[in-house]
């Protein structure tokens, strides 16, 4: 289970990386039942939102192998310099990161409004997947800019017309959403 603001985010990605999501919300459901593992992040993590997933590579192993090459190639583009993610991510968690790398688990956590534990956040910054505005607009890069190479993985990266990031740029939809779609 995640915040459904960031499904779309996670379907771009899965079609271009071979992931298997391992955790996103952790906390009670309404009815009292608990979801996600117990104990297992730390206090105040996005997960308590469900803001932040565990990735690991779809039918991989636990060691690090070539079955991570994709996970690590999503990792580096999702946080090209060491503590300095890309848009829209908040945090990145992979190698270099305690408990967290190639044969563990990659995180990605979304920027977002401040938001109690086990409750939504008021914004939500995510790729512009979903928004017809933004799906509309030429994904031609402006006349003698070639755009950066995009992120290796499960899929095509280049440019499209399909939503989402062109050519591995992420690009962030202005003050994010609202929960209430906003």
């Amino acid at each position: 289970m995640v915040d459904r603001r960031i499904v779309p985010d996670l379907r771009w990605i899965a079609k271009r990386f071979p992931i298997f999501v391992t955790d996103g919300y952790s906390g009670p459901l309404p009815n009292g039942e608990h979801v996600g593992c117990n104990n297992c992040h730390v206090r105040n993590s996005d997960h308590y939102n469900g803001l932040a997933v565990d990735v690991v590579p779809l039918d991989g192993s636990s060691k690090c192998d070539a079955s991570w090459a994709p996970i690590t190639r999503l990792a580096q583009w999702a946080e090209p310099i060491q503590n300095r993610p890309r848009a829209p991510f908040r945090w990145v968690g992979y190698d270099g990161d305690a408990g967290h790398g190639c044969g563990n688990h990659l995180h990605l956590s979304w920027e977002h409004a401040a938001a109690r534990m086990f409750q939504l956040a008021e914004w939500v910054e995510v790729f512009p997947a979903g928004n017809q505005e933004v799906a509309k607009q030429p994904t031609a890069p402006p006349s003698g800019v070639k755009p950066p190479k995009g992120p290796q993985g499960g899929g095509e990266a280049e440019p499209t017309n399909e939503p989402g990031p062109r050519g591995g740029i992420s690009v962030v939809q202005s003050g994010g959403v609202s929960p209430h779609g906003d």
